[in-house]
């Protein structure tokens, strides 16, 4: 936690990010996607889930997905840009991600 405050790597993580892509990659290569703020930066993503998760981390890598033109009504506007980051962890690390089991 070099200098990072635990305030801020309580805030990096926004949400975990779930999509098809996000469902389809997490058993294949122990990667777990998150919607992470747009100013963090990848050491902070890295020591944030390190810290929450208690897990090692092997790999970062972010995307910054532009927002979409959308319309309102009859108003046209945009949605805002936003940050993922995709976190591969460490051989033998998981995350356990919250839910409960359906039977």
């Amino acid at each position: 936690m070099s200098g990072i405050s635990k305030e801020r790597l309580i805030n990096v993580l926004i949400a975990p990010h779930v999509s098809e892509k996000s469902a389809r990659i997490a058993p294949l290569g122990n990667q777990y996607v998150f919607r992470v703020r747009t100013d963090a930066t990848k050491p902070e993503i890295r020591a944030a889930v390190e810290f929450m998760f208690e897990v090692k981390v092997d790999t970062v890598r972010v995307v910054n997905q532009a927002g979409k033109n959308k319309r309102f009504g009859r108003t046209p506007g945009r949605r805002s840009d936003w940050k993922k980051a995709y976190v591969r962890l460490a051989e033998g690390q998981a995350i356990e991600m919250g839910g409960a089991e359906r039977a």
